[in-house]
């Protein structure tokens, strides 16, 4: 099956950070999706979820990943990155196909 997103390793030491941290469930995986659209364009989203009937399940670097199949299409291509800077930190997504770069929506 072909993986639609990419993780950087700055990424998965955060993701995996969370995982181990967090008390999150074992049977949770790391849920991408996409918001929106409309005039303010789309944003996009990350957390952990329990897999649901309509998603696609994969496996990135030991990390369980899921997206419903409808929004794939929106992610296709799509880096995940981490970002720490002294003003900010927090998940970014990065599409090569668009030079700007849009952050995470909790």
């Amino acid at each position: 099956m072909l993986i639609p997103i990419t993780i950087t390793d700055k990424a998965q030491l955060e993701i995996k950070n969370i995982i181990n941290n967090k008390n999150i469930p074992a049977d949770y995986a790391l849920r991408v999706g996409v918001k929106g659209g409309g005039c303010g364009g789309m944003s996009y989203a990350l957390g952990f979820d329990k897999a649901k009937e309509d998603d696609q399940q994969f496996e990135l670097h030991g990390i369980q990943v899921l997206i419903e199949k409808r929004h794939v299409m929106f992610l296709m291509g799509m880096e995940i990155d981490f970002y720490e800077g002294s003003e900010a930190r927090g998940f970014t997504f990065v599409n090569p196909d668009i030079p700007k770069r849009h952050d995470v929506e909790e």
